[in-house]
């Protein structure tokens, strides 16, 4: 199955509909290499559909987010930043001196899980996990 079609099968299995600017939007998101912003995105939607609007994008953010199939990060009170969400789940650590970001496993979540949910019967929403504080570098 091609990755267009996957992710048509992906949004359809939610009861959304697959259209034209949602696909286009997926398709920027899911091909970028890394975290996109929202000018980023829009700017890449354009080169096939030029009319499209900064709300359109951003209503469609919002809902694909809310669907958990693309993940939102905020850095430094900046701009959002999104990525797609795949099989396998990773997370980030930003360092709130320098903004470096560094990817971790998903397993380093998975004890404080299992954790919260035996100490306090609480479901630890996994999806995309963001930690701050200081690298090495800056510690130094």
């Amino acid at each position: 199955m091609s990755c267009e079609a996957t992710t048509i099968a992906i949004v359809k299995n939610t009861g959304h509909r697959m259209t034209p600017q949602r696909l286009l939007i997926l398709s920027a998101i899911r091909h970028a290499n890394g975290h996109v912003t929202v000018s980023q995105i829009g700017s890449r939607v354009r080169e096939s559909y030029p009319t499209i609007d900064v709300s359109t994008v951003y209503r469609n953010l919002t809902t694909l987010r809310d669907l958990r199939l693309v993940s939102e990060t905020r850095i430094d009170g900046g701009e959002s930043q999104y990525e797609w969400i795949d099989q396998d789940k990773h997370h980030h650590i930003i360092c709130r001196n320098c903004s470096a970001i560094v990817q971790i496993d998903d397993t380093y979540l998975e004890s404080l899980a299992q954790s919260l949910m035996k100490d306090y019967d609480f479901t630890l929403d996994t999806d995309h996990f963001t930690i701050h504080g200081v690298c090495a570098t800056c510690l130094k």
